[in-house]
């Protein structure tokens, strides 16, 4: 080190400022360190603690501009010969002697982000975050390397930290830019694959634990915590003719059947032998296997259980905390995105999960990011959730609430998803969600309802419409919050549609009893009908009614083995054809004995047995039958489409209704939810002549007792059930029928 008598003191900085640097306290690196002028005389500095000897080389010629002494530990300063564009020649000790490497200067740029996109992060306005914050590939000035961004506002000092500067935070202290709390660094020479986080000083002086990107568009494979740097995505898309008409495949005249999968367990992991462990299946493999099942089953949509980077896979990615990166389980974003192409090149839709509603609280990722309660609230009674110990978004705060907007649009606009379900919307819309009197806050007016989570979700909603054209947003919300599928604009939230919760534990908590006592019970399958067009509804058995003791849904239904089948069979007939778009988790669809095991796979040997064959028949039957006739799916949505025909013969716990559909011809559903066949049942119909049977769940092809009407039944000039004429049926035991007038 050179002796600082020799040294011009106008090239000099502070010893406090030298200190600063060398203890990770610099809160203005720019202002010491890069090209400076010292009054007249150009000055540059460099921190490059461990280095040997340090010099400017001119980019141009490559002429030394600049020998660089160093003053104090760690710190290199020099009189700039010619003010140029140049290179730092580093010569570091190495254990064959020393090594020399040539880079560009971090602190020889200016501010990177613009001053419209400082402007909209601070306003909580900036809808495309990925493009802006997070680690990001490109040239300045004729460099490569890679643009740092992160939003953290109550730091005393942020650092971006990697394998590049062996994980210390005092060597790359970043800008920031005052006016969005944003910290900002260009690092020469770096480029896609490098992991990183970034080291945070709070302002109390703690070095934080290193801090994932929350804008981080790739991970490591967890449990690994790192983000890594990726490049925008490099794929060509395929799916124009796709996209322009998803609008019309998502319209709630349509049919919608979604198919709900957990990537991980659809299908199990693999062994990788060379390792000797077990790894996830990756994107490529995925859409391989799983589009041509789900086309072949008849649905019209794939759901798939978050795919959001997150920690711990036993939380079914419920708890993420990568909300703008595909878990790297499957490989790389780039596959995600050639698995979205495929889905629509095969006429199927992506639904993805997306949790606004919390985020766990580890300590590398969003919990008390800056030091301070930046992404949650302080108060544990606004900002906790006693149920999953998880952490709550504060939605008032501009920043939090544009940040997850944000990454709505990643998955929507990015990837090409079609909609998106809002995991958890009943926990944001209630400040008292599960909360005993006292554990919560009311809101300004004294009242329970999270004003702040309402207009979230109405503003989440008017902007998607406005920028994803075609795309939906699906709720789960478990209350009667009045207007979800209303529009923001007319008081609603905004919603594209909302899951039937009511209508699912209502049928479920029937079907589960034996069918002696059902006829007193009858309520819970009618009730449903009395709000089914209040909303715009999809009707879900999901991941959560087959899990945590709850057993499979052919493991609800009572009596021997042949009647869960038959049981099975006439619940999905009866839920095929009432209003509503249809849901299923993964292996209902074959009748799955056991409940959903995250960690293991479907047991999809059990298609060995026709019982189970026949479910997953019916179910692609049931799909068949619901996309071809307009009258099941075209007036979901209106009462119009819908019509009692036998509403209470509860003592034989026999239901029948017929849909309907404009300009189309109706269909009577019949349902028999006791093992007692009933035949000459006189059922009312509107239209004479023949009625064909084109859907009969206990037909043997699925594994019935092949009781029916021979193909169908004529309707005769005798009026019954308010309706013009009527005919006399067989209604199979545990059965639904449909019947259709024969064109």
């Amino acid at each position: 080190m050179a002796d600082p008598r020799d040294i011009d003191p106008a090239l000099s900085v502070s010893p406090d400022a030298a200190a600063a640097l060398a203890e990770g306290r610099m809160r203005d690196p720019f202002a010491v360190l890069g090209p400076h002028r010292a009054g007249d005389v150009p000055v540059l500095r460099a921190w490059l603690p461990g280095a040997r000897a340090v010099e400017a080389v001119s980019r141009g010629d490559g002429r030394v501009v600049a020998t660089l002494s160093e003053t104090a530990p760690g710190l290199f300063v020099g009189r700039l010969a010619r003010e140029e564009p140049y290179v730092l020649r580093i010569r570091w000790p190495g254990p064959h002697g020393d090594v020399v490497d040539e880079r560009a200067d971090p602190y020889a740029f200016g501010p990177l982000l613009g001053d419209l996109d400082i402007h909209l992060i601070a306003e909580g306005r900036h809808h495309e975050l990925w493009r802006v914050l997070g680690a990001r590939p490109m040239t300045i000035d004729g460099v490569a390397g890679v643009r740092f961004a992160v939003w953290a506002p109550n730091a005393e000092r942020v650092s971006v930290v990697g394998d590049f500067n062996a994980w210390d935070g005092r060597r790359h202290p970043m800008r920031l830019r005052h006016d969005a709390g944003v910290w900002e660094l260009f690092l020469p020479g770096l480029g896609t694959g490098e992991c990183y986080k970034y080291e945070i000083r709070s302002a109390h002086g703690a070095v934080l634990p290193l801090k994932a990107d929350p804008v981080a568009l790739a991970t490591e494979v967890p449990p690994a915590t790192a983000s890594v740097v990726t490049d925008r995505l490099d794929f060509d898309w395929s799916d124009d003719e796709w996209m322009a008409a998803r609008g019309e495949r998502q319209a709630p005249g349509s049919p919608m059947s979604i198919y709900e999968v957990h990537t991980l367990s659809w299908i199990g992991r693999t062994l990788d032998n060379a390792a000797g462990r077990e790894e996830a299946l990756d994107w490529d493999d995925l859409a391989r296997r799983l589009i041509p099942y789900v086309v072949a089953a008849g649905f019209t949509h794939v759901e798939l259980l978050p795919v959001m980077e997150h920690p711990f896979g036993g939380s079914w990615g419920y708890q993420p905390l990568g909300l703008f990166a595909p878990t790297a389980r499957h490989g790389a974003p780039e596959g995600f995105a050639r698995f979205v192409d495929a889905c629509h090149a095969a006429g199927i839709g992506v639904i993805l999960d997306w949790v606004p509603a919390h985020f766990p609280a580890d300590v590398y990722g969003l919990a008390r990011f800056d030091g301070t309660a930046l992404y949650e609230h302080e108060d544990p009674r606004e900002g906790f959730h006693q149920d999953w110990n998880t952490l709550i978004y504060n939605f008032g705060r501009r920043e939090v609430s544009g940040f997850l907007i944000a990454s709505a649009l990643c998955w929507l606009e990015r990837f090409h998803v079609d909609g998106l379900r809002v995991d958890a919307v009943a926990s944001m819309l209630y400040r008292d969600y599960s909360r005993a009197p006292g554990q919560w806050v009311p809101n300004i007016y004294g009242g329970r309802e999270n004003l702040e989570a309402i207009d979230f979700l109405k503003h989440l909603n008017t902007v998607v419409a406005e920028r994803c054209p075609g795309a939906v947003t699906i709720a789960e919300e478990s209350t009667a919050w009045p207007g979800v599928t209303q529009p923001a604009a007319a008081g609603g939230l905004g919603f594209s549609y909302k899951w039937n919760m009511g209508w699912m534990h209502d049928t479920l908590h029937y079907v589960a009893r034996d069918p002696v006592y059902r006829s007193y019970h009858h309520g819970e399958i009618t009730f449903g009908l009395v709000y089914a067009f209040s909303e715009r509804f999809v009707l879900p058995i999901s991941h959560d009614e087959v899990v945590h003791g709850k057993g499979s849904l052919l493991g609800k239904m009572p009596g021997d083995l042949w009647q869960r089948f038959a049981n099975l069979r006439a619940y999905l007939g009866f839920m095929w054809s009432h209003p509503g778009k249809k849901l299923i988790f993964m292996g209902c669809e074959i009748g799955a004995p056991r409940e959903w095991n995250h960690e293991g796979a479907i047991d999809w040997d059990l298609l060995a047995d026709p019982q189970h064959a026949g479910i997953q028949r019916l179910v692609r039957d049931l799909n068949r039958v619901y996309r071809r006739w307009p009258a099941l799916h075209r007036g979901d949505g209106e009462p119009s489409g819908f019509e009692w025909v036998v509403i209470d013969d509860s003592h034989n716990s026999v239901f029948a209704f017929l849909r309907k559909a404009e300009g189309g011809a109706p269909v009577l559903a019949v349902v028999n939810m006791t093992p007692v066949p009933q035949t000459g049942y006189r059922v009312g119909v509107p239209v004479a002549g023949f009625w064909r049977e084109i859907l009969n769940t206990d037909s043997r092809l699925y594994g019935g007792s092949d009781m029916g009407n021979a193909g169908g039944v004529t309707a005769i000039d005798a009026p019954s059930h308010g309706q013009p004429f009527s005919f006399e049926l067989t209604v199979p035991p545990l059965a639904a029928i449909y019947l259709a007038p024969d064109a």
